[in-house]
Order: C-alpha cells, then structure tokens, then sequence
C-alpha cells in the first residue's frame, strides 16, 4: 500500500515540477524577441508593432477560443477584472510604460526598478492568492535577484545619488513592474477555473481594442520600407515574432503557471534576462562578462533549488 501510495504522490507532483520548468522555457522565449523587432523598427513604430503582432494572434487565438468557447459563460465579474489585468496590464500598457521610462528618466535607475517585479508579484500573490512561500524561499530571492543585478549592471553601481530614482520615469518603471507582477497573479488566478489556452487567447483578443486605440492617438504614418524585399522581411519577422516570442512562449507560459505558484513561477520568469544575454553573445557577438557569467549561475542555482522543492508541492486544487 505504501508503494502505491508513494506512486500516486510522485504523479501528482511531477506536473508540479514539468509545470515550474515550463515557465522557465516560456519566459526564456521572450528573449528571443529582439531578433526580429529590430528589424521591424525600422519600418514601424513599437505601437503599430504591437497590434499587428496581436492581429496575427487574434487570427491564431479566435478558432482556439471558438472551441472553449463554453467557459465563456461562467466568467464572472473578479475573472473579468483579472483578464483586463492580464490583457491591458500586462500585454500593453506594461511595455508603454517601460518604455517611455527608458526615455524621459534615467536608464540605469529604472533597470533597477524593474527589477523589482517579483517583489510585486509575491506580495500580491499571498494576499490574493493566499499563497505561502516555500522554504528558503527568501534566501533564494535575494540570489536570484543579486543575479540579475549582475546581468545587468556587473559590480558598478547603477546610480549617482537617491535623486536619480525620483523622478517621473521611475514612477513609470515601477509602474511596469506592478503591472506585470500582477499579471503573472491574475493569470494564475484566471487558470484555477479556466483552461490556459482560453486564457492565453483572452489575453490576446482583448488587447486589440486598446491597442487600436494607441495606435490611433499616436498618429504615426504606417509606411514600408525597402520595396516588396522589405515588405516581405517585415512580413516574415512579424509573423515569426508573433508566433514564436508570442504565441508559443505564453502557451508554454500559462500551461506552466496552471500548476505553479504565482510567487515561484516569477522567478521563473528570470530566464528573460538570462537569454537575452546569450542572444547579444551568439548573434551580436557581444562580449559575456565575468559578472554576466556569475550572474547566470547565480540565477540558475536559485531556479534548481526552486525546481527541487517543488516535489515537496501537490497539485494545486482548481479554484471556483
């Protein structure tokens, strides 16, 4: 009877423990964006970039949901106000925010904010998730964030003085890191009671409206550069930056995070910076640092022991 017993537990916690590294895998996809965006730019503006990729997703996402399309009817009002969290938070005004942080304050300053965002998402996550923190989860916070300080600044300091964090673009950049620590909540909150691929579509089909919106009070002209060759490359890195950063990487994502905690699947969610890394050192032949290096292993030590724990964790129950 043991034995089956045993049998039984090591099944339930195994998804536990597939799902924790599915996160990792879909935000390590995130990085991969930079490949096609920077070619995009040079025709587009980041706004116009933006809806097209999500036009291409609602093409992709509408049959998806046409077929899960009976969980509609059991949305509720607070599942409502998650996906609008979700959709408009995270997927829009998430990046305008970071953006225009990196343009009106100072760089340095509001890279080490953003920084910040687990903090965001753990906070929220024991309170409106009732979430309880693993063991040693602190200590493993604390080093899977000194690691990606060194990802991004090395050992120098990233700041003059205090004044550098006050400022409009700092309240924008914490700003960015709220609202994608509260995604990945919400998100999690949104897979107790539905499937991740309704969630992943919602995510992408409600986003439309208010980036048309954007687009339109930006104003900008929507002109191509470089004839039909130019066209086409646009074409292809659009479609390829919807389908692989995009697509993929928040199905892998939200199929992870269904049985992963909120405040563990946020650090997950550190393996964005750890590819973009590699992708400036492979394609861009930028050179990788010693604090880079220290850096990824420090991230990586935290995941493992993250990962480890998680056999310690049973499947989380759906949520009604």
């Amino acid at each position: 009877m043991s034995n089956v017993s045993a049998s039984s537990q090591g099944m339930r916690t195994a998804p536990v423990r597939s799902g924790f590294w599915l996160v990792v895998l879909g935000a390590a996809l995130w990085g991969v964006d930079p490949l096609f965006r920077i070619i995009l730019l040079k025709s587009l503006t980041s706004s116009q970039i933006v809806l097209l990729e999500h036009v291409v997703l609602f093409l992709v996402a509408a049959p998806v949901l046409w077929r899960t399309r009976a969980e509609l009817k059991g949305i509720r009002l607070r599942q409502a106000a998650a996906l609008l969290v979700v959709s408009w938070g995270g997927s829009a005004v998430a990046t305008i925010l970071f953006t225009k942080a990196l343009s009106s304050g100072d760089f340095n300053a509001v890279l080490l904010l953003q920084k910040l965002q687990p903090l965001f998402a753990i906070g929220l996550a024991a309170v409106i998730l009732k979430e309880r923190l693993p063991r040693n989860f602190a200590p493993l916070l604390i080093v899977a964030l000194a690691g990606t300080y060194l990802l991004t600044f090395g050992w120098t300091i990233p700041f003059g003085h205090v004044n550098s964090f006050m400022g409009v673009g700092s309240l924008m950049a914490l700003g960015a890191a709220a609202l994608w620590g509260g995604s990945t909540v919400m998100g999690r909150y949104l897979l107790g009671s539905m499937k991740y691929e309704t969630v992943t579509s919602l995510r992408f089909i409600l986003a439309l409206p208010l980036l048309f919106v954007i687009t339109s009070m930006e104003g900008a002209p929507w002109q191509m550069s470089g004839g039909v060759s130019g066209s086409a490359a646009v074409a292809i890195n659009l479609l390829l930056q919807a389908l692989l950063p995009g697509l993929l990487s928040m199905l892998l994502y939200y199929k992870g995070l269904n049985t992963t905690k909120a405040s563990v699947a946020t650090l997950a969610e550190l393996s964005f910076p750890m590819t973009g890394i590699l992708i400036n050192w492979v394609v861009y032949r930028q050179l990788v640092t010693l604090p880079q290096i220290v850096g990824f292993a420090l991230i990586w030590m935290a995941l493992f022991f993250i990962s480890s724990q998680q056999r310690d964790q049973l499947q989380p129950a759906k949520q009604n």
